[in-house]
């Protein structure tokens, strides 16, 4: 497995290969493009549109570039005589074909085999003047396949930790050197870690003699400058495969202080309510209390009157008792005489 820096430099500008922005490359609809980078899976068909409507007198190259290698020239079509040439293994090749109609130079590649991945040219040449017109990375996706989670959302200040699974099939080459790519509108893409040659974290399915491995890419302390799009690349079974991206949106923090001044102002708000609430109870049974007293001091005044009442009822009955008794003195001065 090649590791050294020189390989990394390939991975970058294959990686920067796909996020390039080529709007006027067309192909078939078999496969699926994106910004310059076209997957495709084996056994598929493929059209790489390229044409030039300057100098009629002018050559038209394409070359191809696979990682790691210089680049082989493919074909040569002269507009003038309207004559094209395929070179090395190309030549002779039924895979490739040419069309040259109408100032074209577009190449068809079908029954795509993994040993088309790889970065093609169309090049202008004319009065020792060279124009690079088209540049597409082909990506041939074998039995290997890489999974990405979509998208995460994480506050300023938290962690995260993005993951990359490699299904690699019936294919199993001992190890895996797992590249991770970050894209960003801020800057420009670029590698930002590597797992070289590890495969510790990969399990082994017996029954389906398949291959799985899982690599992490934690980060912690997160800030809006983490915000992008993280890209797994894995080197394996003889093959570059890119995930399809995480994207990493990370809250802002002016976002996060409103979220803090709101939760604040409700904690507050609930406060203040309790204790208003808390004060009206007090009120109402505080004044509860104090009509129960007076209704108690109203009811005192009847009843000390009913007995004053009685005790003058009674003193009177008295009176006339004794009134109605027979004076005795009297009586028994009577008897005297």
């Amino acid at each position: 497995m090649m590791t050294s820096p020189v390989f990394v430099l390939y991975l970058t500008c294959l990686f920067l290969g796909k996020m390039a922005q080529l709007t006027d490359l067309k192909f078939s609809s078999s496969v699926h493009q994106d910004s310059g980078f076209i997957s495709a899976n084996v056994g598929d068909s493929v059209t790489l549109q390229c044409s030039d409507k300057g100098d009629v007198s002018a050559r038209l190259y394409w070359y191809k570039q696979t990682l790691g290698q210089k680049p082989r020239l493919i074909s040569t079509f002269y507009e003038f005589d309207r004559n094209y040439t395929f070179y090395n293994e190309f030549k002779n090749n039924p895979r490739f074909t040419l069309d040259t109609e109408n100032s074209k130079n577009h190449v068809t590649i079908t029954d795509l085999h993994i040993s088309d991945s790889a970065t093609y040219y169309c090049v202008s040449s004319y009065l020792n003047i060279v124009h690079f017109l088209e540049v597409t990375t082909l990506s041939v996706q074998g039995s290997a396949l890489v999974h990405q989670s979509a998208s995460e959302s994480i506050q300023p200040g938290g962690s995260v930790t993005l993951n990359c699974t490699v299904h690699t099939g019936t294919c199993d080459d001992g190890e895996h050197s797992v590249y991770w790519f970050k894209n960003s509108e801020e800057s420009h893409p670029g590698l930002i870690y590597t797992h070289g040659g590890r495969n510790d974290q990969c399990e082994r399915n017996t029954s389906t003699q398949t291959h799985t491995c899982v690599y992490n890419l934690p980060m912690k302390s997160l800030n809006l400058s983490h915000a992008g799009t993280y890209y797994c690349a894995v080197a394996s079974c003889g093959q570059i495969l890119f995930g399809d991206g995480t994207k990493l949106d990370v809250g802002d923090e002016v976002d996060s202080l409103v979220l803090v001044y709101f939760l604040s102002g409700a904690l507050a708000f609930t406060t203040i309510l309790s204790v208003l609430l808390a004060f009206s109870m007090y009120k109402m049974k505080r004044n509860s209390f104090q009509s129960t007293e007076y209704q108690a001091t109203l009811s005192a005044p009847s009843t000390t009157n009913g007995e004053h009442d009685s005790s003058v009822t009674l003193h009177g009955m008295v009176v006339t008792q004794l009134k109605n008794v027979p004076d005795i003195s009297s009586e028994l001065k009577l008897a005297k005489r």
